[in-house]
C-alpha cells in the first residue's frame, strides 16, 4: 500500500483580503503548490477541497473553481470536504487515502475560506453552525470555549495570565510569519487586561484570547512515495489519525478533552514516538483555552497543570517544544477551510528547513493537531522529512 509524501506548497497571506474572492485564494495558493512541486497542472489525478463555508459567501459548491487556474485540470475528479474548522486537515486525509488506496497518484489539496464578506455578527452566526443546534444554537463560539474556561477556573483556579502569556507567545511568533494576518506583538499585560482596546468577549475570555476572522488559503501537492525521489522536497506522514467525538457537549467532560488526547494517544502510538520526541507542533489555539487543553492532551503537562507548559518555557519559540512558531490561529488567522491545510504546510516548511526566521533548527520531527468544533473532529499528524531539502 502507497503512502502519502508531499512534495510542494502554496500559502496566500491571511487576513482581510478585500480585493480577493474566494476563487482568487483557492487558485493562488494551488498555482503556488504546483509550481513548488515542478509539476504539470496535467499530472494530477484528484483535487480535495477544504472549506467550511456556512454561508459566509455564496460560493455553495466551490471545488471546481481551481480549474480555472488551468485548462489541464479540465475533467480532474474534485471534491469539497467539510469538518467545521478541520475541514482543511479532511481534505489532506482524503487526499491520503486516495493515494493510499492506489485510486491516485498525484493529488493536489487546499483550504480555503473567504470570512471577511460578512461582519463579526454574520460570522459568529456562521460559526455557530458548527456546534449541536438542538442543545446549542445560539450559543456562539467564543461562549463554547468560555465554558470550557468557566470549568477549566472552577477546578483550577484563575488560568487569566497563563491564558494571557499563550495569546502574547503567538503573537510573537506571528512577528516573524511574513504571512500572519496580525503581525504585531502584544504584551503579557495587555492581554491580561480588560480595556476598550481588549474587551471581555464571553466571560474569562477577552478578545485577545480569540483567534481572527481572516480570508486565506493554503495548498499542497501530494504523490504516492514511490515517486516522491524525483522531488527536492518531501515530508512523509509518520503517522495521521482522525478521532470524532460526540457533538453534544452536555455528553462530553468539558476537562477531559477526550477526542483531542485520544488523537494525539493514537497518533503517538502509530508513529512509536511520545511527546518528548517531537521539535515542534503546530496546534489548534481557536481560542486560548483551548491550547492550554491541548497542552495537557498531548501529555506535555498533568491535568490542571497546563500552565507548567508555558511557565516553564518549554512551549517557546526556544524551548524544547515550541508550539504554533507560525503565530498560530491566534495570529497567524483562521480562515475556516484552510486552517488544516496551512497547519501541514508550516510543518512541511520546518521540517525542510524553509520555515524562515520562524526555522526551528534542526527539526526532524512535527505534529499538527487541527480541531474543528469544541473538540469534536480531532486530526493530528506526525510528520517528518524524507530527505533535507537540496
Amino acid at each position: 500500500m502507497s503512502d502519502a509524501h508531499i512534495v510542494g506548497w502554496g500559502h496566500t497571506k491571511f487576513g482581510r483580503l478585500e480585493d480577493k474572492s474566494l476563487e482568487d485564494l483557492i487558485v493562488e495558493a494551488a498555482k503556488e503548490a504546483i509550481d513548488h512541486a515542478g509539476i504539470q497542472a496535467s499530472e494530477i489525478d484528484a483535487i480535495f477541497l477544504g472549506h467550511f463555508n456556512s454561508g459566509m459567501v455564496g460560493d455553495g459548491f466551490p471545488s471546481s473553481l481551481v480549474l480555472n487556474l488551468d485548462d489541464d485540470l479540465r475533467f480532474k475528479p474534485a471534491t469539497r470536504l467539510e469538518n467545521a474548522c478541520a475541514s482543511g486537515s479532511a481534505a489532506v486525509y482524503a487526499g491520503r487515502n486516495a493515494i493510499a488506496a492506489g485510486t491516485a497518484r498525484t493529488v493536489l489539496v487546499i483550504g480555503a475560506e473567504k470570512m471577511t464578506s460578512k461582519d463579526t455578527k454574520g460570522v459568529t452566526e456562521a460559526l455557530s453552525g458548527a456546534s449541536y443546534q438542538k442543545e446549542e444554537s445560539g450559543v456562539s463560539f467564543p461562549e463554547v470555549f468560555a465554558r470550557f474556561a468557566q470549568a477549566y477556573f472552577q477546578a483550577y483556579g484563575d488560568q487569566s495570565l497563563v491564558l494571557a502569556q499563550i495569546a502574547a507567545k503567538n503573537h510573537a511568533n506571528a512577528m516573524h510569519n511574513p504571512l500572519a494576518h496580525l503581525q504585531k506583538e502584544l504584551s503579557v499585560e495587555f492581554c491580561n487586561t480588560v480595556s476598550d482596546r481588549n474587551p471581555m468577549i464571553a466571560p474569562p475570555l477577552r478578545m485577545s484570547d480569540c483567534s481572527l476572522i481572516s480570508d486565506g488559503a493554503a495548498a499542497m501537492v501530494m504523490v504516492s512515495d514511490e515517486q516522491s525521489t524525483g522531488f527536492d522536497n518531501a515530508v512523509a506522514f509518520r503517522s495521521a489519525v482522525q478521532v470524532n467525538d460526540f457533538l453534544p457537549m452536555s455528553r462530553r467532560d468539558l476537562l477531559a478533552f477526550e477526542g483531542p488526547a485520544k488523537a494525539f494517544h493514537e497518533a503517538f502510538k502509530a508513529a512509536g514516538v511520545d511527546v518528548e520526541d517531537l521539535d515542534f507542533a503546530e496546534v489548534h489555539d481557536c481560542f486560548t483555552i483551548a491550547e492550554l487543553l491541548v497542552y495537557e492532551a498531548m501529555g506535555l503537562a498533568p491535568k490542571g497543570q497546563g500552565r507548567k507548559a508555558i511557565e516553564d518555557g518549554i512551549v517557546l519559540a526556544d524551548g524544547s517544544l515550541p508550539v504554533n512558531l507560525s503565530g498560530g490561529l491566534k495570529a497567524k488567522g483562521h480562515p475556516v477551510g484552510a486552517t488544516g491545510v496551512s497547519m501541514h504546510v508550516m510543518a512541511a516548511r520546518q521540517l525542510t528547513n524553509q520555515a524562515g526566521e520562524m526555522q526551528k533548527q534542526g527539526a526532524s520531527l512535527g505534529c499538527v493537531f487541527n480541531m474543528g468544533g469544541s473538540g469534536v473532529a480531532n486530526y493530528c499528524s506526525i510528520l517528518e522529512p524524507v530527505r533535507s531539502a537540496s
